[in-house]
């Protein structure tokens, strides 16, 4: 009853948490908001770019361009998650956001962060199946299938969400409050906690580490047999399945890098982790429309008919 009683004063002790931020010096962090707010905008116009792209021309008909489509709008939202509110930090001597505000942003962080590595994955298969089965690609990547994989993305990220934030809310927390980063994650919130947190962060790292790995393996058994069997094409076809492989081994190296880094270990935390975080909340949704649309001719062959089209539209008018 005693040990209850602690837990719920515990929660109810603490209703505000305080980042200390990327940085605490005012000149490093008015350095920090200028380029962190042009890669902010970056990453929505650029994101946003790709899915008028798909939605308005001929390449929504492809599954790989139906991923690619989710994609840019998960990116959206994941450096939504955190971006704007570090930038807005980075103006302000004390950085808070409530307890609420605190778990909700875990709960966005790892939903979206999950949900990209599912569709990562799942258009890693979507290239297998194109260029090892090309005679069955549409039989097997019909849209039924195409629709139950992207439905699979977003409850696999909702249910790896749910159980983190499960495991931390159940948690008392009687101060301090401060947490050395930019953003509400679970190792650093779990440092917080008035109680023993070992097996929660065996559970968490379990967690994370488990689907990280496995479609690790996955994207790395999937390339593998792509590359290999590359060797049978004409040079043409290697050539254009190069560069669509090219810019998703690229996205998968930047995003899954950082994110083994941080959930692939015990419950620690280090001075990099905020850098390393940098990474994957806001670089790698920032570089993917760089890499998808610098590398692939089909979605600037596109990007320029649309323009043509607008272009006209408006000479129309006049």
């Amino acid at each position: 009853m005693a040990s209850s009683t602690f837990s719920m004063e515990g929660i109810n002790n603490v209703t505000e948490f305080i980042f200390w931020g990327l940085s605490q010096n005012p000149e490093v962090e008015e350095v920090c908001f200028v380029v962190f707010s042009f890669f902010y905008m970056i990453i929505v116009l650029g994101n946003l770019l790709i899915m008028l792209t798909v939605c308005f021309s001929n390449l929504f008909k492809s599954p790989m361009y139906f991923f690619l489509n989710f994609l840019s709008f998960v990116d959206i939202c994941y450096s939504s998650a955190t971006a704007p509110k570090m930038i807005a930090d980075l103006l302000v001597k004390e950085k808070t956001i409530s307890y609420v505000g605190c778990m909700l942003q875990l709960f966005v962080v790892h939903f979206f962060g999950c949900t990209e590595i599912f569709i990562l994955t799942v258009m890693a298969y979507d290239r297998y199946v194109a260029i090892c089965k090309p005679l069955h690609y549409m039989t097997i990547m019909d849209w039924e299938r195409c629709n139950k994989m992207l439905l699979g993305t977003w409850v696999g990220g909702f249910i790896h969400s749910i159980i983190q934030v499960a495991l931390v809310v159940q948690l008392p927390f009687c101060g301090p409050n401060e947490i050395d980063h930019y953003f509400c994650d679970v190792h650093p919130v779990l440092k917080l906690a008035c109680t023993d947190t070992y097996i929660i962060g065996v559970v968490v790292t379990a967690n994370s580490g488990t689907i990280t790995l496995i479609s690790f393996v996955i994207l790395l058994f999937s390339y593998t047999v792509i590359l290999v069997s590359l060797r049978k094409q004409s040079s043409e076809g290697r050539r254009k399945a190069l560069s669509t492989c090219g810019s998703h081994i690229a996205v998968v190296i930047i995003f899954f890098g950082p994110c083994t880094f941080m959930y692939m270990r015990p419950d620690t935390t280090f001075s990099e982790d905020k850098m390393v975080a940098v990474f994957y909340t806001i670089i790698t949704p920032m570089l993917n429309p760089l890499i998808y649309t610098l590398r692939n001719a089909e979605v600037k062959h596109a990007m320029r008919k649309l323009w043509t089209r607008k272009v006209s539209w408006e000479a129309t008018g006049k």
